[in-house]
């Protein structure tokens, strides 16, 4: 079962909003850098006036001063940029919103803004979650099934992968996962996701440049490779039948090209 098409406006509308959240992933970063540096800066100041002016100014409080400093600046600067963030996203929003569509819920029409290289990627974060222990592991890995249609079931392998991007397998396996998703509309549609979900698992659909192509090439090929040295440990491929040593040393063969090692 084939996806609604997806117009170019409502393409441009999701990609924006992935680069959105890609921007904010660093908001908290930089302003925690520019705070430390505020006090380091503030601290070596007062230490280099205290032989000509002293310290007395600042009373017992001359310690905090760089503290300060650097809480006001690194504060301010995340409070402007989350202030910039948010209207943004609320444009978006509403934007996505004259188009029909539900910006917490990027694939309740179906999986037409994706490439399939990004769904290669988190299908692979869907089978690596389904390798770990844990409640939080169970619960993430819940969350991308009910949001993209996946199965343990799927005709998907990784460590080492059985599919490649843009490729008759991958168009089967995406009817498949159209098919689980329109069987979901029914009962409430996928879960309602943000910019929490997409920090941890990049869930919004990207607009697929070549360093964002390689990126996520090399993302989901590393945990093919890791998920190859638990299954079969690291005296290479040698011993793995023909089939599966092909498959391997074709991932690690293009981890090393894509990824740079």
């Amino acid at each position: 079962m084939q996806s609604s098409p997806t117009s170019d406006d409502a393409l441009g509308l999701w990609y924006a909003l992935g680069r959105l959240y890609d921007g904010a992933a660093g908001r908290g970063r930089g302003a925690t850098m520019a705070g430390f540096a505020a006090a380091c800066i503030v601290g070596a100041s007062v230490l280099l006036s205290a032989p000509v002016v002293g310290t007395s100014w600042a009373g017992p409080y001359a310690a905090a001063v760089p503290v300060v400093a650097g809480l006001v600046l690194g504060g301010g600067i995340f409070g402007w940029r989350l202030a910039g963030f948010r209207r943004r996203r609320a444009a978006l929003v509403r934007a996505l919103r004259a188009q029909g569509l539900d910006a917490r819920r990027p694939t309740l029409g179906g999986l037409g803004a994706y490439y399939d290289v990004q769904l290669v990627l988190l299908r692979s974060e869907y089978e690596y979650l389904n390798s770990r222990r844990g409640p939080r592991a169970r619960r993430s890995a819940r969350l991308l099934e009910e949001t993209f249609g996946f199965t343990p079931e799927d005709r998907f392998e990784t460590g080492p992968l059985n599919v490649a991007p843009d490729t008759e397998s991958v168009l089967e396996l995406r009817e498949r996962w159209e098919g689980r998703l329109a069987a979901r509309r029914g009962l409430g549609g996928p879960p309602r996701v943000g910019s929490k979900e997409d920090m941890a698992y990049r869930i919004f659909p990207r607009e697929m440049d070549v360093p964002e192509e390689l990126e996520m090439r090399a993302a989901y090929l590393r945990i093919s490779c890791g998920l190859l040295r638990e299954r079969y440990g690291k005296k290479g491929t040698s011993s793995l039948p023909e089939g599966l040593r092909r498959r391997a040393e074709r991932d690690i063969k293009e981890y090393r090209a894509v990824g740079g090692r």
